[in-house]
């Protein structure tokens, strides 16, 4: 590294943490193979903010780390008492406001939400269940989308309108009542031109969009975040 390059840093809790021009401190942060918990941040993609999970303080103010621009000499706090509890706090809503039932479900032990549960101590779910009626669309011959487990991270709607150039996805409806919608006249994913092969069907970090005749394929205990805490399996593959 230049001495140009060396003071292209930023500090995150102690760390100094080298970044590129135009990268977002979650993004260098990834890269250089330190954990900043995330749900709707994929490297392929633009930020999107919404979850407000990767949130972190820059002095006085609390920000997500995901639309933060890195500049050198920014100061971050990610693990603090105070970001650790607002984390879990914003995870157990998460969980109350879906039905995510992590042992009968086909995602457990490779679900970005149930791994960063664990990743922040996360033991129950604070807050009563909301249990709301949300359908499973099984009409696709080759996807199941159980709509019960969406956190509206929007990622399938990005990849499906940015690389898929098809724009099966979208998201509807405002505060509590949004939600993940099907465009097509039926409102089913079978009378869309959605394929198993588009980069939307593999892009959910959840439990929603999956692939039908597969079904614990991978046994439960050795998937990926049954080997190794998300914090480890994501160091410089977010």
């Amino acid at each position: 590294m230049s001495s140009a390059d060396a003071a292209d840093v930023f500090h995150l809790d102690g760390h100094d943490v080298p970044f590129t021009t135009g990268e977002t401190v979650l993004a260098a942060t990834s890269r250089a193979g330190r954990y900043i918990p995330h749900l709707c941040w994929h490297p392929d993609f633009a930020p999107h903010g919404s979850c407000r999970v990767c949130t972190v303080r820059v002095g006085a103010r609390l920000v997500p780390a995901c639309t933060l621009p890195a500049a050198t000499g920014l100061v971050v706090e990610s693990d603090t008492a105070e970001l650790r509890h607002l984390r879990l706090r914003l995870l157990q809503l998460l969980f109350v406001e879906g039905n995510h039932f992590c042992p009968s479900c086909e995602k457990s032990g490779d679900c970005q939400l149930q791994a960063t549960a664990y990743a922040v101590d996360m033991t129950g779910p604070h807050f009563e269940e909301f249990y709301p009626a949300r359908p499973v669309d099984a009409s696709h011959p080759d996807i199941l989308l159980d709509l019960n487990r969406c956190i509206l991270c929007s990622l399938c709607v990005r990849a499906s309108r940015e690389v898929d150039g098809k724009s099966v996805f979208a998201l509807g409806g405002h505060g509590i009542d949004t939600h993940l919608l099907i465009d097509s006249p039926s409102g089913r994913l079978v009378d869309t031109d959605f394929a198993p092969t588009d980069r939307a069907a593999s892009i959910c970090p959840v439990g929603v969009i999956l692939p039908k005749r597969r079904g614990f394929a991978v046994p439960i205990g050795e998937r990926r975040f049954d080997q190794q805490p998300i914090s480890a399996a994501e160091e410089g593959d977010p």
